[in-house]
């Protein structure tokens, strides 16, 4: 069965989550410079069969779209235009990023790990992608 990935794109970095091949759980893969997305994605959809990716839609408490929304919308018509074929889901980004910081608190990790910006973009493209395993199973 494909995987399914998920991006939590920023300006500076973008944190990637990869599912299982059974696609039960989901885990974090890496956090890369957001310049470099579309070379790496290409690289990892030829090594990896993947049949949709997720990408996080900012939004305010209220539900409009957040300041950095019209950035990602970027990112996601640069995607399409390179994997026209490849199925992405936007999914609500919200509180993802307080989560993987609690996360992170959580598992013990120090002060000084904590302050790891792209592991909290990793850890947020995973709950993000565990959030919609979770949902599609019902």
């Amino acid at each position: 069965m494909p995987r399914i990935l998920s991006i939590d794109y920023g300006q500076k970095r973008t944190g990637i989550a990869v599912t299982d091949e059974m696609q039960i759980i989901a885990s974090g893969l890496i956090t890369i410079p957001s310049a470099t997305a579309i070379d790496f994605l290409k690289d990892y959809f030829a090594k990896e069969k993947v049949e949709a990716v997720l990408i996080g839609e900012p939004k305010q408490m209220n539900g409009e779209p957040s300041e950095s929304a019209s950035i990602i919308k970027g990112f996601v018509t640069h995607f399409t235009n390179h994997f026209p074929d490849m199925k992405v889901i936007r999914v609500d980004e919200r509180f993802t990023s307080k989560m993987a910081f609690q996360t992170m608190i959580d598992s013990g990790l120090s002060k000084k790990q904590r302050q790891n910006k792209g592991l909290v973009d990793e850890i947020s493209a995973t709950i993000m992608l565990q959030d919609y395993l979770n949902r599609k199973q019902f």
